[in-house]
């Protein structure tokens, strides 16, 4: 039976890794397929009100009939707040992504996405969520992984660098002959787009704490993610409604464009949403972002490979640094939560040892603990 247990334990510890992981997978996938979209006229307001039109349907029924009996009452309060979580998350941070990646490239928009959990955890200290202690190892890991992490985005910034070209023979079919001029408006967007993904890094990570104090007050995943999407999908037309005068941009056909709407609203809102829900209720939200690193390689594999992107050097340094400022972070969390079972199995255990002791020493000397 203990070895049972011991198995479930570990499965229960693995099942939150497991399904970030997973999220990694349809991220990059997300972010290949949207700029396959984009290369084909797609509109990014559209493409983000049709993802949370496909996200809403979906998670609507699951969400209507597995949690009518546990799903509170909807209030003012919670109402604003799920208001806040749809303009961070489908509005700003989408919107602001897709220009993003629009200006660079899948490859660079999906590396400096690694800043995310740092800037997580920066708001998570600000708001009380994480505690610091300079005197502590694991603090100290956390604090300089995020300086690190906050370096490595830099880099990405201010320095370009060559490009690393790979597999050649791929690209020339992809980019039709116009790589001079491509380039050359990459390279004048580069500093807006980097602007764009870091405004879109930091609504996400506000996105996160909220969402991590409203679990408390809306503790129902599918139903607090059917009210995100359909927050979403009103703000993001009301959008779409100003900033496209064309109305054939909202044409719907077999195309690039609407697999990336059906794609990324079930995959990267609905059921991403609801996994990032419950991993944040059980970990925590800087736990939640610390596995985005995988993205970037899977994105930057892809993107060579489906879109002959170029990799920078400068994308490749700062990278490397992303990366090793955030498993430092990571690294600190996880000492953290070892500390903190382990003081919560100590709470657990000292009356039991305290009254052990009293039954066992015979002659009724009271301990310290019954003297108060």
């Amino acid at each position: 039976m203990k070895g049972g247990e011991k198995q479930c334990g570990k499965m229960d510890k693995l099942k939150p890794i497991i399904a970030i992981i997973s999220l990694q997978f349809g991220y990059a996938g997300m972010y290949i397929i949207t700029m396959v979209s984009f290369k084909h006229g797609m509109n990014h307001w559209i493409l983000a009100t049709y993802r949370h039109v496909v996200a809403t349907i979906v998670i609507a029924p699951f969400a209507l009939i597995l949690e009518r009996k546990v799903r509170p009452k909807m209030t003012w309060p919670l109402f604003l707040r799920i208001l806040a979580l749809g303009f961070l998350e489908p509005l700003l941070d989408q919107n602001l992504y897709y220009i993003g990646m629009k200006a660079t490239s899948a490859t660079y928009s999906s590396a400096f996405v690694n800043a995310l959990p740092a800037i997580t955890f920066i708001m998570a200290v600000i708001f009380r969520i994480e505690t610091v202690n300079l005197k502590k190892t694991r603090s100290l890991a956390k604090v300089i992984g995020t300086a690190i992490t906050v370096g490595g985005a830099m880099v990405m910034t201010l320095y370009k660098g060559p490009a690393i070209e790979l597999f050649k023979s791929a690209h020339t079919s992809l980019h039709g002959g116009s790589s001079g001029s491509s380039s050359e408006t990459t390279d004048q967007n580069w500093v807006t787009g980097t602007l764009a993904v870091m405004g879109s890094i930091t609504a996400w990570a506000g996105f996160f704490i909220l969402q991590s104090f409203t679990l408390k007050k809306f503790p129902a995943e599918l139903s607090l993610v059917m009210w995100i999407c359909a927050m979403g999908t009103v703000l993001n037309t009301i959008a779409s409604l100003i900033m496209v005068r064309d109305a054939s941009a909202w044409k719907v056909g077999m195309d690039s464009g609407t697999l990336a709407a059906v794609y990324s609203g079930v995959v990267c809102s609905g059921m991403a949403y609801y996994i990032q829900s419950i991993v944040i209720r059980e970990r925590g939200p800087v736990f939640t972002t610390s596995f985005s690193p995988m993205c970037m390689i899977i994105t930057a594999f892809l993107g060579v490979l489906v879109l002959a992107e170029k990799i920078h050097l400068g994308s490749i340094i700062g990278a490397i640094f992303i990366v090793f400022g955030l498993y430092s972070v990571v690294w600190g969390k996880a000492k953290d939560e070892v500390i903190s079972a382990e003081e919560k199995i100590g709470l657990q255990e000292l009356p039991i040892t305290n009254n052990m002791s009293t039954k066992t020493e015979g002659g009724g000397i009271p301990s310290a603990v019954d003297k108060t």
